[in-house]
């Protein structure tokens, strides 16, 4: 385990590096029942196979892959979760959605805009206590070209993190969040040795989950109204109440965690596509 700077805090810069990779956009909607029955047998299977054509193909691309989910509770019906290594990507997807038959016999509830991103406050820390030893000064062209030089080799050492694959399990729970900005307590005005240490606390309750979750933290500051979304899959749904139930303990998550809406949704295949317009929970495999 990396050790902590001696150095005063306030020598150190305030913001942790970061690595950014896949974007990300969860699409979530609410299916129109009443004109969908009224819709004859043979209009529907027409409808539902070009969705299916469409939807098979973004569904092969494993290295930009989308899923499917059906929604529990009155959020919505269906979630269609894209990762794409362009933004440019994502609004090409989301017009294609559009442009379906289909589209008309969807309402959409809610989406949320984001982009992979691994946070890197162990190795700020002591990478910013090396180069103020150095005498280098944050913001100057030798501080960048260090921050530059670093940044690329944890983006090589982290790629299969950064560019995932949607992962291969049954449940999935989303919701975004933010960091707390009160009067008397505020995530941003803490030094950077506070939060790395509240970080590596709560980092190591998720590590006691490992092989029973798979999480996905992406960033959307900038791109969305909260400023994390995070991703949990899961074959064990259980697990998603127990994990952040825990977490709701630690300092990071206790005095500095918001949370927004949640969103649980079962993964099928989109060749069960038609079993959730029949109004039958879609199967997995």
């Amino acid at each position: 385990m990396e050790q902590e700077s001696n150095l005063s805090p306030g020598v150190l810069p305030a913001t942790p590096l970061t690595l950014d990779g896949s974007y990300l956009l969860h699409q979530m909607f609410r299916v129109r029942w009443v004109p969908w029955r009224g819709l004859g047998a043979a209009d529907q299977r027409s409808v539902l196979d070009e969705a299916t054509a469409m939807f098979g193909g973004m569904e092969d691309n494993k290295q930009e892959s989308t899923g499917l989910f059906s929604m529990l509770g009155h959020k919505g019906d269906l979630m269609v979760v894209h990762f794409r290594k362009a933004l440019d990507a994502l609004n090409h997807a989301e017009l294609e959605i559009a442009h379906l038959k289909l589209f008309e016999f969807l309402e959409p509830a809610t989406s949320y805009l984001s982009v992979v991103e691994l946070g890197l406050y162990e190795a700020s820390v002591r990478l910013y206590a090396e180069w103020t030893t150095k005498g280098l000064q944050p913001g100057s062209a030798d501080w960048n070209r260090e921050v530059e030089t670093e940044l690329a080799k944890q983006r090589q050492a982290a790629a299969p993190r950064l560019w995932p694959e949607i992962p291969q399990r049954r449940y999935l729970c989303f919701y975004p969040m933010n960091k707390f900005r009160g009067e008397a307590k505020n995530w941003y005005s803490e030094p950077i040795l506070q939060r790395q240490r509240m970080m590596r606390e709560h980092g190591m309750i998720g590590r006691h989950y490992a092989g029973r979750v798979t999480q996905i933290i992406s960033g959307s500051i900038g791109f969305d109204d909260w400023e994390w979304g995070v991703d949990l899959f899961a074959d064990d749904p259980l697990v998603f109440k127990k994990l952040v139930y825990e977490m709701r303990f630690d300092e990071a998550s206790a005095v500095y965690g918001l949370f927004g809406t949640f969103y649980v949704g079962l993964r099928f295949p989109v060749t069960q596509l038609s079993r959730l317009f029949e109004g039958k929970a879609p199967n997995f495999g």
